[in-house]
């Protein structure tokens, strides 16, 4: 599925001044968000530049300027976008994530997804590998998986409230969660940072996903680059608190030291597939 077309590369001293903050503005409304490294690439100019460019810009209320980027006014750390506004951000990246997450699924195991898009995509690949048991309190995700009418492919859905991101949290959840162990846990984020760690908008996702973390033997969070630097409302989990990570290319080169100095496996997405160590319920 092909993402939005970006703007190609600009070469070094094309753009005036306000060609280029109108290409940034262009930018932020249309992913949500970006980072300074970004667009010294893309543009072709210094940090300073850029970072200069981002408080006129944010000075004008076109944007709001946050540690190392900028994002799109309204996405506060309380926002919560819907289900359908996000599945339409960083199509081809999430793709590329899904394919290769999978690669850490085993026939026969018990796994959980969490609500989000990129789980969503996730579950189309899911649906490849016999035996599986799929503990999820994603709608989205339960509707793909239940398509298949499989007799070898158990799902449960965990019930509780409905979020906008089309999640089911609250105490229904929690309880059903905490009463089942499982393999791996693939986790969705709003978003993730070395000091926040795996933080949502939302106060009862993070409680639902953080029973789903203590509930797995192996946790694997899935996130596209934009969601580094990004915090939500509450947090879930510690950056450290995660086995694997896996991401796409265009994640920040801060973002992998900060990654790999917390002993956090990083896998990123188009490179050779993992060789991590499988776990099952009857280890140990």
């Amino acid at each position: 599925m092909a993402s939005t077309s970006e703007p190609p590369a600009a070469q070094p001293g094309t753009l005036l001044a306000d060609q280029r903050r109108a290409l940034i503005a262009d930018e932020v409304r249309r992913r949500g968000a970006v980072r300074v490294s970004e667009l010294t690439e893309r543009l072709a100019v210094s940090d300073m530049t850029i970072r200069r460019d981002l408080d006129l810009l944010a000075s004008a209320g076109v944007l709001e300027k946050v540690h190392g980027g900028a994002t799109a006014l309204g996405l506060r750390s309380t926002d919560e976008p819907g289900f359908e506004a996000k599945s339409h951000r960083q199509l081809d990246e999430k793709e590329a994530i899904a394919q290769r997450a999978v690669s850490l699924v085993s026939p026969g195991q018990a796994i959980a997804l969490t609500a989000g898009t990129t789980n969503w995509r996730l579950a189309h690949h899911l649906v490849q590998i016999p035996e599986l048991t799929v503990v999820t309190n994603s709608i989205q995700v339960a509707n793909v998986l239940h398509r298949e009418g499989r007799t070898d492919l158990t799902v449960v859905l965990t019930g509780g409230v409905r979020t906008p991101s089309d999640a089911l949290v609250g105490p229904v959840a929690v309880t059903t969660i905490r009463s089942l162990h499982v393999d791996l846990l693939f986790m969705g984020v709003h978003g993730m940072s070395l000091e926040a760690g795996y933080t949502t908008p939302n106060l009862l996702e993070a409680e639902t996903n953080q029973a789903l973390v203590q509930a797995s033997r192996r946790l694997v969070v899935v996130a596209d680059n934009t969601k580094w630097g990004v915090r939500g409302l509450s947090r879930i989990a510690g950056l450290g608190d995660a086995d694997s990570i896996v991401s796409d290319a265009g994640l920040p080169q801060e973002a992998r030291s900060a990654i790999a100095e917390q002993g956090v496996q990083l896998i990123l997405s188009g490179g050779r597939p993992p060789l991590p160590r499988r776990v099952t319920l009857s280890d140990g």
